[in-house]
């Protein structure tokens, strides 16, 4: 499954964890994104969203 949110293009996010000896290793940040059943242009189709635009109505869910 696709880790980008087909409303607000959210994806992951990189960094780095930094240990109490500030030895740093690298981290990513995944968004919370869900295969949901949308009405687009009249039509039922499924789309990878971020549950932040589920939450704020930016789709029109089934």
């Amino acid at each position: 499954m696709s880790s980008k949110c087909e409303v607000c293009g959210k994806g992951p996010q990189f960094g780095k964890n930094v240990s109490h000896s500030h030895k740093k290793t690298l981290k990513t940040w995944k968004a919370n994104i869900q295969n949901k059943r949308v009405v687009v242009d009249g039509k039922t189709k499924r789309t990878n969203v971020c549950t932040r635009c589920v939450k704020s109505n930016k789709v029109a869910k089934v």
